[in-house]
């Protein structure tokens, strides 16, 4: 073999290492996308409301699936199926390309609860107080746990139990492997929110306990010990709460119907500060969104507020010309929620202005869920929408 051909030999060498580097690398950055789930109602534990996902700058509608009736839960999103409760009693599994049901799951009354998938099983509970698990692989029960009320709080998840409220007064623990009770909890009122859980490290050792948080219709705001139910903090938070916590290091955020938006420190129980906008002066039911600096949560003001997560200092509100139900999701530099009013909005969190909306032409109290570069939400005429690039 000559100089030339050496020089060749290596020359396509090179090209091909390189070629096969960026192929490995693409390969890698679409696989990441592909497996950022969207497993339970607020996307984590925390319950904080963002995204690991992508979106692209541009939202066109992919498809949208007719459910037989009102839509007023949030979706899973898992291995590219979406798990919709709604309220004509079915869980629907829809294929998330194409948004054809592939399969669905009847119960006896009517769906409010947002699915929550862990290791191949939905959980969820309906009107009628009974908590379901879903085998995803067989599509059917694998066990169910009966209340005395009506479940509307979403599944949460530590170690082997899964979490929920009820309105029978109850925060239940429940054992994921057969649904057998661990400990239930009883409060003053409704348990309308979804529980968070809150690792705290102890007395800055190694050593870390778990708790769940529950903000509930009986004006407190708990903290309970996972391992055996116990109560360890509780805090009057003055006014009923139906907006789940949203956990921020050893911090919880949340909106009340007393018009306010509160900060307590989970280690001390104490209330570190309070919002009240000086003028608009209506209940908060959204849970709100915690990313970079900002807390940002939708009111039945018709606002949307962005508040510094240290002080409780407004950064920005935008006026959304109808009340927010829904729960704000952040994803990237936008947050996205929808309005009673219809619409589907993207607001810029550094600025609070308007970058992108969508009329839906029905209310919208679900909130939102983002995947694999799509984002889906549901409406109260029973539509579920799905947003991505074409």
């Amino acid at each position: 073999m000559n100089k030339y051909s050496n020089r060749s030999f290596f020359k396509n060498f090179y090209f091909l290492c390189l070629g096969l580097i960026i192929s490995f690398t693409l390969l890698y950055s679409v696989s990441y996308i592909a497996f950022a789930d969207w497993e339970s109602f607020r996307g984590n534990p925390q319950l904080t409301g963002v995204s690991n996902s992508t979106l692209p700058d541009k939202l066109d509608l992919l498809w949208a699936f007719q459910a037989g009736d009102m839509i007023e839960s949030t979706v899973a999103v898992v291995d590219g199926t979406v798990y919709l409760g709604v309220s004509d009693g079915n869980l629907y599994a829809i294929d998330a390309n194409t948004g054809k049901s592939t399969w669905k799951y009847q119960t006896e009354s009517v769906i409010k609860s947002s699915p929550s998938v862990k290791d191949g099983v939905i959980y969820f509970g309906d009107a009628d107080g009974t908590f379901h698990a879903v085998d995803i692989a067989t599509r059917k029960k694998k066990w169910q746990y009966t209340t005395e009320g009506e479940i509307i709080s979403s599944a949460n998840f530590a170690g082997d139990y899964v979490l929920f409220g009820s309105y029978d007064g109850f925060l239940y623990c429940l054992k994921i492997k057969n649904g057998d009770l661990a400990w239930k909890y009883e409060t003053e009122g409704y348990v309308h929110a979804t529980p968070g859980v809150w690792t705290h490290t102890i007395n800055d050792s190694d050593e870390t306990a778990n708790f769940v948080i529950v903000t509930g219709c009986d004006s407190y705001l708990r903290v309970i010990n996972i391992d055996d139910g116990t109560q360890s903090k509780q805090v009057n938070l003055g006014a009923y709460v139906g907006a789940s916590p949203a956990i921020l290091h050893n911090h919880i955020f949340c909106g009340t119907y007393g018009s306010e938006i509160l900060s307590v420190a989970l280690d001390t129980g104490d209330i570190t500060w309070r919002y009240q906008h000086p003028e608009r002066q209506f209940p908060f039911f959204a849970s709100a969104a915690l990313t970079k600096g900002r807390i940002i949560i939708g009111g039945r003001d018709k606002l949307v507020h962005a508040l510094s997560p240290d002080k409780g200092e407004p950064l920005w509100t935008y006026t959304a010309k109808s009340r927010i139900e829904s729960s704000a999701v952040v994803v990237g530099d936008r947050a996205f929620f929808g309005t009673t009013r219809g619409i589907f909005l993207a607001l810029d969190i550094n600025t609070g202005k308007l970058v992108w909306d969508f009329a839906t032409g029905s209310s919208i109290v679900a909130s939102p869920s983002v995947s694999d570069g799509k984002i889906y939400i549901g409406t109260e005429d029973g539509v579920l929408y799905c947003f991505g690039k074409k």
